[in-house]
């Protein structure tokens, strides 16, 4: 019975040998590797690489609340409003044999009321930039992007607006670039891309991009720069039943506005750590959004239009002309607690030929505001702007001023 016992134990003892022997002569399953999301450096703060990939990634955004007051001058006007705005943004950077490979993109969805106007949902900017190359939408080159201008409301310079352009930058080392652009033209007319608004003429059609070039320096004290634009202005056809007698119905030929504008800023530490003065003027014949106009500028009752230029007695196109200087200082009162001092002069003139629509005028605009940021990327503060508008040569359209406040709450991220 032993014996039996004996020789059972052993040959299960043999067959589990021989089954685990086979068992480890078959393939294994290892498990995938996980890739964790590796922090990139490269770039500053907030950049990881796509896994996968050598591509480095950041996401942001912004939400913005904003109250704004506008003093009214009938009791028609709103004299409130509320506004709401998401921002989301993604840039992504790859360093390249070429040079840096970049792709930036941000999104605004806009819903306002009363003074604020309509919502919007825009692509604010979305640029492609390989090297010296920037293609697609980005803030004019006419603008020095790196002014500290804290202003919330309206000042009369080119604040940094988006447009559609391509452009390549030549880098000179030690702080130097100079850039050539073609962009999207800046008209200070804009109702139905109206440029000439004299009796019945028209506009015609877009032929050439405004060509933008500057030259600019970028060091520890602050920034220069020095902007130009050429701006193209073409008519259509005049109506022969107002024109006939100088014109015979002919068609103007096409004029170049211009622009020029030296923008800059100094930081000041030795009054506080992240003050800084910052001035920006502009000279504009012809070209006449570049000085920071729209079409129609309203100020309490007192109104005037801004055009390019207008069909002159002698069938030539005649230019407007103005200049505008803007400016202000920022100043930390503690790590938390900042101030903005700002304010501009503006002027536009026509000559004496001009038609009624085009009427000289002075304007200027100074304000204030104080923000709290308790936390890294929350600013709370309260703005004031007053403006004043001088309109020349129209009876009953006599000068006057506005007063605006506005409190904001927004987060960057």
């Amino acid at each position: 019975m032993k014996l039996a016992k004996s020789l059972f134990l052993g040959s299960v003892a043999g067959l589990a040998a021989v089954a685990g022997a086979h068992a480890a002569d078959l393939p294994v399953a290892k498990a995938a590797a996980v890739e964790y999301v590796r922090v990139c450096s490269t770039y500053g703060a907030g950049f990881f690489y796509i896994p996968g990939t050598e591509t480095c990634l950041r996401v942001g955004g912004r939400v913005r609340a904003e109250y704004q007051y506008l003093e009214p001058t009938s009791r028609e006007d709103d004299s409130i409003g509320f506004r709401a705005r998401g921002r989301i943004q993604l840039d992504a950077r790859t360093a390249t044999a070429y040079g840096l490979l970049r792709t930036f993109a941000r999104f605004e969805i806009t819903h306002n009321t009363g003074v604020y106007g309509r919502d919007s949902a825009i692509v604010d900017q979305a640029f492609v930039q390989f090297g010296g190359l920037t293609a697609g939408r980005t803030v004019s080159f006419f603008m020095n992007s790196d002014l500290p201008n804290e202003n919330w409301g309206t000042l009369r310079f080119y604040d940094a607006p988006t447009v559609n352009a391509l452009a390549y930058t030549f880098s000179f080392g030690n702080g130097f670039s100079a850039t050539l652009a073609l962009e999207e033209g800046a008209y200070a007319a804009v109702a139905d891309d109206v440029l000439i608004r004299s009796g019945s003429s028209l506009a015609a059609g877009q032929r050439t991009p405004d060509l933008v070039a500057n030259v600019k320096y970028a060091g520890t004290w602050g920034s220069a720069q020095i902007g130009g634009a050429v701006h193209q202005i073409r008519s259509n056809v005049l109506d022969t039943a107002t024109y006939g007698p100088v014109l015979g119905g002919t068609i103007p030929d096409s004029a170049y506005g211009w622009a020029l504008t030296a923008q800059g800023y100094v930081n000041l530490p030795m009054l506080a750590e992240g003050d800084a003065l910052w001035i920006a003027a502009t000279y504009a014949d012809g070209a006449l959004a570049y000085l920071g106009f729209d079409p129609d500028v309203t100020v309490g009752t007192a109104f005037n239009s801004v055009i390019d230029a207008y069909i002159g007695p002698d069938g030539d196109i005649d230019t407007g002309r103005g200049w505008s200087i803007a400016g202000g200082i920022n100043h930390y009162w503690t790590p938390t607690i900042r101030q903005s001092v700002f304010g501009s002069y503006a002027r536009v003139e026509y000559s004496n030929n001009a038609p009624a629509v085009a009427n000289d005028f002075n304007e200027w605009r100074a304000g204030t505001n104080v923000i709290w940021s308790p936390v890294s990327g929350l600013d709370i503060g309260v703005e004031v702007l007053y403006s004043n508008l001088d309109p020349r040569g129209v009876v009953g359209n006599d000068d006057d001023d506005a007063w605006e406040g506005r409190l904001r709450v927004q987060r960057d991220f």
